[in-house]
């Protein structure tokens, strides 16, 4: 069961917001996908993925030599509709990440899921 109080304090940080809804629009990213939409740092972009997967918001998945980040998806469903009510709220934020991301190039590859 996610705790709410971790999980709001998690989201109180902008970047922390902007990863999560970013997240959430893409489904999952690894880290050099988000430090690029988000034009940050990685070692600060990695701690704040430390600190979501702490508080129960992110999952995360080692393919070779990348780890993909993804929003929980055990979620309970206050959660999950907070995050869609946020990513109302930030479609500036949300459209200025999402362009950058495509612009970028070389984009890790991901492996078809089976089963």
């Amino acid at each position: 069961m996610l705790d709410p109080l971790p999980f709001f304090k998690a989201l109180a940080d902008e970047t922390r917001l902007r990863i999560v809804l970013l997240l959430q629009d893409q489904g999952e990213l690894c880290v050099c996908e988000i430090v690029h939409a988000l034009e940050l740092s990685q070692p600060k972009v990695s701690r704040h993925l430390s600190q979501l997967r702490s508080a129960g918001v992110l999952s995360d998945r080692r393919q070779g030599q990348w780890i993909f980040y993804a929003v929980d998806r055990h979620l309970p469903a206050w959660a999950e509709a907070m995050l869609g009510n946020a990513a109302v709220a930030a479609t500036a934020w949300l459209d200025n990440d999402r362009a950058r991301l495509l612009r970028m190039g070389d984009r890790p590859q991901r492996q078809a899921a089976c089963c």
